[in-house]
């Protein structure tokens, strides 16, 4: 058992610390603003990354992510402390080395590095949401969008539209990886904070 290999490491903890950044933006007012996840305000999407840190963690620590719907989590008093406190976890489980090379997801198994890319694509992009929820401009860095476009070009197909993600939306090859990361994700990295695809 060796866990995910050193690149998908260290794509999750870039992801966890742009994240990190955006956390820091968040106020109990903010949190019934709307995100760019449809149907979402930023309460809800903050719930929905603690229960994916805590499928993370499950996989890093037991090699299984139990399914949508198994009532992973209750709503933290505090999402945001409770976020932090799961990143932490996670990169000391990430650090360690010493997790399952596969993970069983369902009735799939995956390899633990795809997990671990998976995650990243998620907690960054749910980053940049919790930004535009707060009403700041935090565009992914462009290496780093780089990396997470081509994660996100293998793991997100026409089966995760309409339900995970919004159609994409166009963006030339002028634009940066982010704009194009966001746009391949329905997001628009040019609207106001607060919109909704």
């Amino acid at each position: 058992m060796t866990g995910p290999p050193a690149d998908a490491t260290e794509l999750l903890e870039r992801a966890l610390g742009y994240a990190a950044g955006s956390l820091a933006l968040v106020r109990s007012p903010l949190l019934s603003r709307p995100t760019p996840c449809a149907g979402w305000d930023l309460r809800a999407l903050l719930a929905h990354m603690n229960d994916s840190l805590l499928a993370l963690l499950e996989a890093t620590g037991y090699g299984w992510v139990a399914g949508p719907g198994s009532g992973r989590t209750a709503a933290a008093a505090d999402p945001v402390a409770s976020l932090r406190e799961r990143a932490c976890a996670l990169l000391a489980r990430c650090a360690a080395d010493a997790g399952p090379d596969v993970v069983a997801v369902g009735d799939r198994w995956l390899a633990a590095r795809a997990v671990a890319a998976a995650g990243a694509l998620e907690i960054a992009v749910h980053g940049w949401d919790v930004a535009r929820a707060c009403g700041a401009d935090r565009p992914l860095p462009p290496p780093f969008a780089v990396r997470l476009l081509e994660v996100s070009s293998l793991l997100v197909d026409s089966a995760d539209r309409p339900a995970r993600f919004a159609p994409p939306l166009p963006a030339g090859g002028a634009d940066g990886a982010g704009v194009r990361l966001l746009a391949f994700l329905g997001r628009d990295a040019q609207a106001t904070a607060g919109y909704r695809p």
